[in-house]
């Protein structure tokens, strides 16, 4: 019988309890009423001031203890919603996780091998990871840190295969397995759709941690590599920390609950079309179903509430806590002229143009404002957007002109400046594979990278726009 059931169930009890309760409350101060509260501590924004040659991302200071709390809580509930939806996932060699990163927002707190994984603990060797995991036919479990993450390592499977495959062929490490080897280059023959299937027959989740900018890499590995397949991710993780917690795995993906205690949360009325702030917050509990807010964090250390940015659609409730979905990051807005084109009006705008790039997948894409690399010298300021396509090998100029008349539809204030000229057509390059791999590499380097490290779809600084630029192939 296995040890762990009984310690999560005894950890979980002071989660679960704050989740039964009727009316979320703040513990910084139990004598502090909510007016007071506000009053005392004006409403921050993070700052968005960096130095050209950091690329630091904009975090809001929370205090360790909120975010040990919080990413304990995501953790212990994340497996017990796994272990209730697929129950023999956890089951020993079940699992493995294929990125140095776990999707799991903290460590077990209890020593002995990580529940269900293949291959050794503390591996820092990602090639080692996905060796074990090619090695294990019965999977029913692949974990990695996030969705873009996961799929660089699909991405690179398809380059490295042959390689990996004489590897466990030739027994390096472990013993010769050269039937699993052929299964791998048969698997590989057949090309993308359904790969993970094919290599691991009984796999039935992939598990990665969502955050921003993971939307693009979800919808590709679920129509390609990992199609057929449930993802789950056990939490949402944003600039705050983790923020949403994932109850019900069987519910359409992307659905998490605001819980309430540490870290503090509350919600900012967002009015439509705008960016302004309505004149206060709202608690978890009065939250309506259908309106749009930006979530404010309190931190009990500094006792400082920040805006985080990240907007949520209130979709549902569990126990008087909002159920949200995570609808866009108001710091990922493009804007040279004052358009204020947000990322999930650009996102939606981009999908319906590459859907009609006969055979294109969108795989990534990332957009700088033409003045962060000079490009607008001779022509009116405008958008460049580096695209990574399956599928597609070079781009017309017909293709590339349908994004800026997706974007017109979208936006009439942007069609308006387009038309008057005040705003030039988007220019939309292509990238190589690898090109979004060095981003990210070169986000991970900054001294101040969060994890999981968001993904950015507009970038400020030129030394990361070029990791894309340098990559364009047409």
């Amino acid at each position: 019988m296995l040890l762990w059931p009984l310690l999560l169930l005894l950890l979980l009890l002071p989660t679960l309890a704050l989740l039964r309760q009727q009316r979320p409350h703040c513990s910084l101060r139990r004598s502090t009423d909510i007016s007071t509260f506000r009053n005392h501590l004006p409403l921050t924004k993070a700052s968005q001031t960096q130095q050209e040659d950091s690329g630091e991302q904009p975090l809001p200071p929370t205090s360790n203890q909120d975010l040990g709390e919080a990413s304990l809580q995501a953790t212990l509930l994340g497996l017990a919603a796994l272990n209730k939806a697929y129950p023999e996932v956890l089951a020993q060699g079940r699992t493995a996780r294929v990125t140095l990163t776990s999707p799991w927002p903290r460590p077990l707190p209890w020593p002995g091998n990580t529940l269900g994984q293949v291959g050794t603990p503390g591996t820092k060797d990602p090639r080692a990871l996905l060796l074990d995991a090619l090695r294990s036919p019965g999977l029913r479990a692949l974990e990695a840190g996030t969705a873009v993450e996961l799929l660089d390592v699909f991405l690179g499977l398809e380059t490295d295969g042959e390689e990996l495959a004489g590897a466990i062929a030739a027994g390096n490490p472990g013993a010769p397995l050269r039937e699993r080897a052929a299964e791998l280059r048969e698997a590989l023959e057949q090309g993308p759709r359904g790969l993970a299937l094919r290599l691991w027959p009984k796999l039935q989740v992939v598990v990665t941690l969502d955050a921003g900018g993971q939307a693009e890499a979800v919808a590709a590995l679920g129509a390609l590599w990992c199609q057929g397949l449930a993802f789950f991710s056990p939490a949402y993780a944003a600039s705050g920390g983790v923020l949403g917690l994932n109850l019900q795995p069987e519910q359409p993906h992307g659905l998490y609950l605001l819980p309430p205690g540490a870290p503090f949360i509350e919600l900012l009325p967002v009015k439509e079309g705008t960016q302004e702030e309505a004149a206060s917050t709202l608690l978890l509990a009065e939250a309506q179903q259908g309106k749009e807010y930006e979530l404010v964090l309190t931190d009990r250390a500094s006792l400082t509430r920040c805006r985080l940015g990240d907007v949520v659609r209130v979709v549902g409730a569990y126990n008087q806590c909002p159920v949200v979905r995570f609808i866009c990051r108001l710091d990922q807005t493009l804007s040279v002229r004052g358009e204020d084109i947000g990322e999930d009006l650009f996102s939606e705008a981009l999908g319906r143009a590459v859907g009609q790039w006969a055979g294109a997948k969108l795989l990534d894409h990332g957009c700088v404002e033409s003045s962060i690399l000079d490009s607008s010298a001779g022509s009116a300021p405008h958008y460049e957007v580096f695209v990574a396509l399956r599928g597609l090998r070079n781009l017309s100029e017909e293709n590339r002109d349908k994004l800026d008349h997706c974007l017109q539809e979208a936006s009439p204030r942007y069609k308006s400046l387009r038309f008057w000229g005040s705003v030039g057509p988007a220019r939309v390059h292509l990238v190589g594979q690898g090109a979004f791999r060095a981003l990210r590499a070169a986000l991970a380097a900054c001294p101040s990278s969060p994890f999981p490290p968001a993904m950015p779809r507009v970038l400020r600084h030129r030394h990361l726009a070029q990791c894309l630029q340098e990559r364009v192939v047409s």
